[in-house]
C-alpha cells in the first residue's frame, strides 16, 4: 500500500477524534501525540510529491527536444 497525504490525514482525524472522545487524561495525551506525529507525515508526504513534480519538470525541461519525424 502506498501512503499518501490522504492516508495520513485520515489517521490524524482519527487520533484527534480519539483525544476527544477519551476519558482519562493519558490516553488524551497519547492520541494527540498521535495525531501531531501523523500530520507530520502528512506534510512530508504533501512536501515529497511536491518536490518529485518539480524535479520532473526541471528534467523534462533540460532535456533536448526531440527532432520530429516528418
Amino acid at each position: 500500500m502506498r501512503l499518501s497525504f490522504e492516508f495520513y490525514t485520515a489517521r490524524a482525524q482519527e487520533a484527534a477524534l480519539e483525544a476527544e472522545a477519551a476519558t482519562l487524561e493519558n490516553v488524551r495525551q497519547r492520541s494527540l501525540r498521535a495525531e501531531k506525529s501523523w500530520r507530520g507525515l502528512a506534510e512530508m508526504a504533501q512536501m515529497v510529491t511536491f518536490e518529485r513534480a518539480k524535479a520532473e519538470r526541471l528534467k523534462l525541461a533540460l532535456m533536448p527536444p526531440v527532432a520530429s519525424l516528418t
